[in-house]
């Protein structure tokens, strides 16, 4: 049943979705001033955030708000795609999993391939988007001490920044789950090893699979005849892109940096699972299949609240166009060119802050170019604190 699948599929990502705003929301508030403007930009830059994501146990979901939070907080669009490719393809906890299901020599491989795609998306990425990374630099800080306020704006601000974006996805990977069987898989044995691999990256792309639990069903991969090679392709292109992974990714960064972030997992996987084929291609992977049990307790009220989160950013975004719908064409406005936007969050942000300023009767914001046009009877010093205190830079009037 679809409903059933969706909410199965939702309960896997829950967790790791909330827990990676979590982390997100504790770098921000931790993390000094200038730090990841300092530290995650540059080449140097992605080598650092691809050493960061490499042990950290988050899944795609779970890292997708954690690697939008560290663009949000100063890092290069480089080292964020690199932290977002590197991350969910590995971890402490699937190191070990894929050692018992496996082998050693094919789970360290599998660290080697994360890194080094990594690497290669984060720093293609910075050569792509080199002239919009330059323009990016402003810093949001106010030098004030960050509490419990900041930690959950933040966070909620990354949520709502992808939302919509991820729930697509949901609902997509759930369409494709519930009607492509797991079978599909093991009827490709007798093809050779390309169609293999290429088979199991077109099904196993838009899917959600986590880094750990897709382990045994590499492992029943394996076990049903395919060579280690394609469970290799499905274990890095199944954790590192999934439609809801995609659609979120493009929300953020634009369609540039997804393509970039697309080709170097899929090019990669593709390479390295040759690679693995030609140097260990007899290597004592040994596949054990593993039932899954019934959403946990933990899962069903990260579901809950997510979900709550949703209906709460969609009832702010209903809100947004009736406010647009009431803005008169024809009265007198002011319109205030605006830097530091980088995505939808961003712009609710916005007009919300200028909209509480007194005298303010409508605002209408837009991200790119950046600019908010505002009407009423206000005092605009008002308006331009506004501006700041939400975290962006107020440039001239027209």
């Amino acid at each position: 049943m679809f409903h059933i699948r969706f909410w199965e599929t939702l309960c896997q990502l829950s967790p790791w979705m909330l827990a990676g705003t979590l982390i997100a929301g504790l770098l921000h508030v931790f993390l000094p001033a200038n730090f990841l403007q300092r530290s995650l930009r540059g080449p140097i830059g992605v080598f650092k955030a691809v050493g960061l994501g490499v042990p950290l146990p988050l899944c795609s979901c779970g890292v997708i708000p954690t690697g939008i939070g560290l663009k949000k907080n100063g890092a290069s669009n480089g080292a964020s795609v690199g932290f977002l490719i590197s991350t969910p393809q590995t971890g402490v906890d699937s190191v070990l999993v894929a050692a018992s299901f496996l082998g050693w020599p094919f789970a360290l491989f599998k660290v080697l391939a994360a890194a080094v795609t990594g690497i290669a998306g984060g720093l293609i990425t910075d050569t792509v988007e080199h002239e919009e990374l330059e323009s990016n630099t402003t810093s949001t800080s106010t030098g004030q001490r960050k509490g419990f306020r900041d930690f959950w704006n933040h966070g909620v601000e990354i949520l709502h920044s992808i939302w919509l974006w991820l729930l697509i996805g949901i609902l997509i990977s759930t369409l494709i789950s519930e009607y492509i069987p797991q079978s599909t898989f093991t009827t490709v044995t007798q093809w050779g090893i390309l169609p293999a691999l290429l088979l199991v990256l077109l099904i196993s792309t838009p899917l959600y699979v986590c880094a750990t639990a897709s382990i045994p069903i590499a492992a029943a991969l394996v076990a049903g005849g395919l060579p280690p090679s394609v469970a290799l392709v499905f274990l890095m292109a199944g954790p590192a892109t999934n439609i809801a992974t995609i659609t979120s990714i493009y929300g953020a960064f634009g369609w540039k940096t997804t393509l970039v972030y697309l080709l170097t997992i899929i090019l990669g996987s593709i390479g390295f699972a040759v690679v693995f084929d030609w140097l260990i291609a007899e290597s004592s992977a040994v596949a054990h299949l593993h039932d899954h049990s019934s959403p946990r307790w933990w899962e069903i009220l990260s579901s809950i609240a997510l979900l709550i989160l949703f209906g709460w950013f969609a009832v702010l975004e209903i809100q947004r166009l009736f406010r647009k719908k009431k803005t008169d064409p024809q009265s007198n406005f002011e319109q205030i060119s605006v830097d530091g936007m980088n995505c939808q969050s961003c712009v609710a942000k916005l007009e919300k802050s200028i909209g509480s300023v007194e005298g303010v009767e409508s605002v209408q914001v837009n991200l790119d170019p950046g600019w908010a046009k505002i009407t009423g009877n206000y005092a605009a010093p008002d308006v331009l604190t506004a501006i700041r205190n939400s975290g962006f830079t107020p440039k001239e009037s027209s």
